[in-house]
């Protein structure tokens, strides 16, 4: 057991948790701390001081109400499948582990919705409704295992968020644990709360803004019919070009997602999908909806993936064959591991119609480099993510693929998008939001930041390039209205 010092506010602290929580809640000891290091970006790495594993809302206000009382850090953490190191502990700080808040509070099929605690498996809300016609939408990648918590900080998307959108799309309300330690609520039951919208600014805060204890989620009606086609193509051109027309087509799919030849090597070893032998790309391609008119609009892309030079089109023919389909693209990321002992897994969004243009470019870097770059992305929205391949034990390997995977995301910008689509910034991106935002950007998202958290002691160190005390925020140039220097004041 860790010996205490008395005098340090983290020792009042733990020892003010040891009152209220059973013992198993809160752990100290250094070599079970060890296994909260990192979430799923193991690449950086920092042993908490203490964990914490609340079970209710109550103690959950407690323990942040405790940590603000003394000014010591904390940092919310789910299932830890994050990618950007947004769970990163703090080496002073405690980690709030929420992964035992697993109750389904209420399930309201009338209305549509359901209230369920942040540790709460993705996969499992659709579970409890499924037998009554219902899912819930958002499907990250990781759904079997990462929580509902977890979706609400990084606002996941995943392969269905093109005709679905993101988790913001799918929260109705929120309770929250402010960084002061106060219990609230935002958002509501109804669908467009009155005044501003403050579940809004914390959904994909990135637990900068406070801890979630509760979720309103929208339910949506299982489709009456679901198509999947896989198509193999030549080349990333090939399939891109097809994307582009499906699109402009008119068809919004449920989702398209692309493949190239490197990442299709290492999902077939992985889990033996069965694409399309030579394939230099592959798109997954699904439709949904009222079955008449899925039939029409499937026919239709069928029709463009030949066009556009599919030499292979398969049709799922039932769940079994549709769920194999998807085997390969749900496991691409971990897969690459079979071809490749390190890799940073990137996370970039382009406009649509450039992904020809942008996955040239990253073929050349990639080339002059000499650094593989598998690629696997939602093409139907522009969402990429590049898998950096490298070997660790290699001299100078890691930071060379380090440069191209920051080239990648200069690319993105270059082309109007943005840094991240849905891993979020945490601590891996931080470097990089002063190539996308300028410093009066960032001043103003921490003025946002600061009216939640002035302390800010609520998961420091992420988000931000350059930490700045929220006195250290400037404020309107004085004798200026915040109107009149906006511009607005002659609106109101």
């Amino acid at each position: 057991m860790q010996t205490l010092d008395p005098l340090r506010p983290l020792d009042l602290v733990v020892r003010r948790f040891r009152d209220v929580l059973p013992p198993e809640a809160v752990i100290t000891d250094p070599q079970r701390l060890r296994t909260y290091e990192c979430d799923g970006l193991a690449s950086y790495r920092v042993v908490p001081a203490a964990v914490v594993l609340p079970e209710t809302a109550e103690q959950v206000r407690g323990i942040v109400a405790t940590c603000a009382e003394h000014q010591v850090p904390f940092v919310a953490r789910g299932s830890g499948t994050g990618l950007s190191g947004g769970a990163l502990p703090h080496a002073e700080g405690v980690l709030v582990v929420t992964s035992r808040m697993r109750a389904i509070r209420e399930i309201d099929l009338a209305n549509e919705r359901a209230v369920v605690e942040p540790g709460v498996i993705n996969l499992d809300v659709t579970g409890a409704v499924a037998a009554d016609g219902y899912y819930f939408a958002p499907d990250p990648s990781s759904q079997q295992v990462c929580s509902v918590g977890g979706n609400v900080a990084e606002n996941s998307g995943g392969a269905h968020c093109l005709k679905y959108g993101f988790t913001t799309n799918h929260v109705l309300g929120l309770e929250v644990v402010t960084p002061d330690g106060e219990l609230v609520r935002l958002g509501g039951d109804a669908r467009d709360a009155p005044g501003y919208d403050l579940l809004g600014a914390f959904i994909g805060s990135e637990g900068t803004l406070g801890i979630v204890t509760g979720i309103t989620v929208r339910l949506m009606r299982s489709p009456e019919s679901v198509r999947t086609l896989l198509a193999g193509f030549d080349s990333t051109d090939g399939a891109g070009a097809a994307v582009s027309a499906i699109i402009s087509a008119g068809v919004t799919p449920a989702a398209v997602e692309m493949m190239d030849a490197l990442a299709i090597e290492a999902a077939e070893q992985a889990v033996a999908c069965g694409y399309p032998e030579g394939a230099g790309a592959v798109l997954v391609v699904e439709l949904d909806g009222p079955a008449d008119e899925v039939e029409h609009t499937f026919a239709e892309v069928e029709r463009h993936c030949r066009e556009h030079g599919a030499f292979e089109v398969r049709v799922a023919a039932d769940d079994a064959e549709r769920a194999m389909i998807w085997k390969g693209r749900k496991s691409a990321f971990a897969a690459v591991g079979r071809i490749s002992p390190d890799y940073i897994v990137q996370d970039g969004v382009i406009p649509r119609t450039a992904l020809s243009e942008v996955l040239g470019r990253i073929a050349r870097l990639s080339a002059e480099s000499g650094v593989r770059v598998a690629n696997v992305f939602h093409a139907g929205d522009g969402n990429l993510h590049p898998l950096v391949l490298f070997d660790g034990a290699e001299p100078g390997a890691a930071e060379r693929a380090e440069e191209v995977s920051g080239a990648i995301l200069d690319l993105c910008i270059e082309h109007g998008g943005s840094i991240t689509g849905e891993h979020g910034v945490g601590a891996d991106k931080v470097k990089y939001m002063g190539r996308m935002f300028t410093p009066d950007d960032l001043d103003t998202m921490q003025r946002v930041r600061c009216a939640f958290d002035p302390a800010g002691i609520c998961n420091p160190g992420k988000v931000f390039p350059t930490p700045r005390l929220c006195g250290e925020v400037p404020g309107p140039r004085r004798g200026v209205h915040p109107l009149t220097e906006a511009g607005l004041a002659d609106q109101f």
